[in-house]
């Protein structure tokens, strides 16, 4: 018995920034000069009232409304975000009832970052192939703009708010591989959002001092690009040899590479390193920003729509970022 995608839908938020929006804010770069920075044209911003879970219950009913597959027969809900609605319950059984599936499933909440598609994916193969489920619908949200300084070009520049659905349902074939993970958690204070829980917790002290930018009550996201740069180009070419290792392939066996959207410069220096084709590297940065945990369905999403995947292909995923951790694995269409 195996498991494969069967049906993909992706919901960014509904405001879109330009790079003439930012060059507003920040006067001492032009629309030009920031596409040339992060080659990105737009991104989307979501509003105060809607978080990740609202952007994850929109990509799930643009899922039931596209394919008709009835809610009764969803088995399996795991909902991956960095965004959690409450510390507890769990957000993914307040999906369960907002989206009125069936009582007696499960319900999990994963919270992953920029690995979380991947990370989200191998639980649902592991559900799937070991009886338990059927099928796991995947549900991710991602809301950075929500804990970004509204005076932080790096993040308001890069990041995107967005929401994602993804069946993994039981099939006779294996469409998905083996996995490779892995976590360097010394990493973590390069790229964190402070002030957002129970080990350094919101005070009256950072209210006060954030009161120019509305409190920032939600906590605020550090990032040490340059650490991310470093961490990225030298642990994802390591991790692509070991994917292709643990499932007997070679580098010219792969019709497409799909790594999380991190920015332009990561993933030009990650093609580079591994002297990938361009006509083999999926590049959907430009038109969305980094969407976090839905960066991967997007491309993968996008390449079906334009014919980039076809049957038989060989797609590498790849997943990293926050934690430090990633995870990555081979799809066979």
């Amino acid at each position: 018995m195996g498991c494969e995608i069967r049906y993909i839908t992706y919901q960014l938020a509904s405001k879109e920034v330009s790079n003439e929006d930012l060059a507003t804010t920040f006067e001492e770069f032009s629309a030009e000069d920031i596409y040339k920075k992060v080659g990105i044209k737009k991104r989307f911003h979501t509003s105060e009232d809607i978080i990740g879970s609202d952007l994850a219950f929109q990509a799930a009913n643009l899922f039931f409304n596209d394919t008709k597959f009835p809610k009764e027969q969803i088995e399996f809900i795991l909902f991956c975000t960095e965004g959690l609605d409450y510390i507890a319950p769990m957000t993914a059984c307040l999906l369960q009832d907002r989206l009125n599936l069936n009582k007696n499933i499960g319900a999990l909440d994963l919270p992953s970052g920029c690995a979380g598609f991947t990370n989200a994916l191998g639980m649902a193969k592991a559900i799937v192939e070991s009886g338990q489920s059927s099928n796991v619908l995947l549900l991710f949200g991602d809301t950075p703009g929500l804990v970004s300084h509204p005076q932080d070009f790096a993040l308001r520049s890069l990041f995107s708010d967005a929401g994602a659905a993804v069946l993994v349902e039981k099939s006779n074939e294996n469409h998905i591989g083996n996995f490779v993970y892995g976590v360097d958690g010394s990493g973590a204070k390069h790229l964190f959002v402070d002030k957002s829980c129970l080990r350094n917790p919101i005070d009256k002290e950072w209210l006060e001092l954030n009161n120019d930018v509305g409190g920032m009550p939600r906590g605020q996201m550090k990032m040490n690009g340059l650490e991310v740069f470093s961490f990225s180009i030298k642990e994802v070419p390591i991790l692509v040899n070991e994917i292709l290792e643990k499932n007997k392939l070679k580098m010219k066996d792969i019709n497409l590479f799909v790594f999380h959207q991190a920015s332009k410069i990561i993933l030009k220096s990650i093609q580079r390193k591994l002297q990938i084709p361009t006509d083999k590297m999926a590049y959907y940065l430009e038109n969305n920003g980094n969407t976090v945990s839905v960066s991967i369905p997007l491309c993968l999403k996008e390449a079906q729509r334009e014919g980039r995947i076809k049957k038989g292909d060989k797609v590498l995923i790849a997943g990293f970022g926050i934690g430090f951790s990633w995870s990555g694995t081979i799809l066979y269409f």
